[in-house]
């Protein structure tokens, strides 16, 4: 399986092949991220628990093809923006696991400044 470098070189080819770069900065693929990240929600807009579960079933594919947009725009603006993306989630998860300590969060949905 290829790892995150190697598939961020496959989209900042993609990318450069087609000479948008141009349009690729900071804030316009943060914008495209979070309208990426909308369309996997809109897959699950207005559906109760049982249709959720059924829709996640029967339109796979097409949720696939959203999340693989979601990451495609994450994977290039952590390059564009020189961050490690494994060590800034290897960090996060550690602040994480403080905010959260497992004794006090265990089972809860409850956030961190209310344990």
């Amino acid at each position: 399986m290829p790892d995150i470098k190697q598939i961020t070189q496959k989209i900042k080819q993609f990318r450069d092949e087609r000479d948008w770069k141009q349009f690729h900065n900071h804030k316009d693929v943060a914008l495209s991220l979070v309208l990426e990240a909308t369309e996997v929600l809109e897959h699950f807009q207005w559906k109760s628990l049982a249709e959720v579960e059924t829709h996640g079933a029967e339109c796979k594919d097409e949720i696939a093809d959203e999340l693989a947009d979601v990451a495609m725009f994450l994977f290039e603006l952590a390059d564009n923006l020189e961050i490690d993306l494994l060590a800034a989630i290897d960090v996060k998860m550690k602040k994480n696991a403080l905010k959260y300590p497992i004794e006090k969060s265990k089972g809860k949905h409850t956030k961190y400044n209310k344990l």
